[in-house]
């Protein structure tokens, strides 16, 4: 098995909430080993866990790797910290605040930091709603953890 294709395969396998990034830049992609590849997903009750599984499997098996196992572990929990910089600049193309330690989010729209959340709740479990005060848009913010 040839790990750094597969690696690169599993780039291509997009996000089915946020499709501009990769299960491998969102950091779901943990580790690829010698018959297994194994995945986090980014809150253990998210929604999207099995269709990412899926993605994958399929993926794997169009490639011929219809012998790799795929492995959910849970612990240590998946990061914020493991999303790639490609990661995080593709999020805030799509409209999206990559997550950031800083209070004040930053308007993936207009680049102002006069934001505030308007919800720790956002379009997704792992997002909440935030509101720039300069733009007046609301745009979802990865929720730090």
């Amino acid at each position: 098995m040839d790990e750094e294709a597969i690696w690169a395969l599993l780039k291509g396998v997009p996000d089915p909430e946020i499709p501009v990034v990769s299960v491998v830049d969102l950091g779901i992609v943990r580790a690829v080993e010698k018959d297994r590849v194994r995945i986090t997903s980014t809150y253990s009750g998210c929604p999207a866990s099995a269709v990412i599984e899926q993605s994958i499997r399929d993926a794997l098996d169009a490639a011929g790797y219809r012998d790799v196992t795929i492995e959910t572990v849970m612990s240590p929990p998946w990061t914020t910290d493991w999303i790639s910089e490609d990661g995080r600049q593709a999020l805030q193309r799509y409209g999206i605040a990559p997550p950031d330690l800083a209070k004040a989010a930053t308007c993936p729209q207009c680049g102002s930091t006069d934001t505030e959340e308007v919800s720790r709740f956002g379009s997704t479990p792992c997002k909440a709603q935030w509101r720039c005060r300069s733009c007046l848009e609301p745009f979802d913010r990865f929720k730090c953890h």
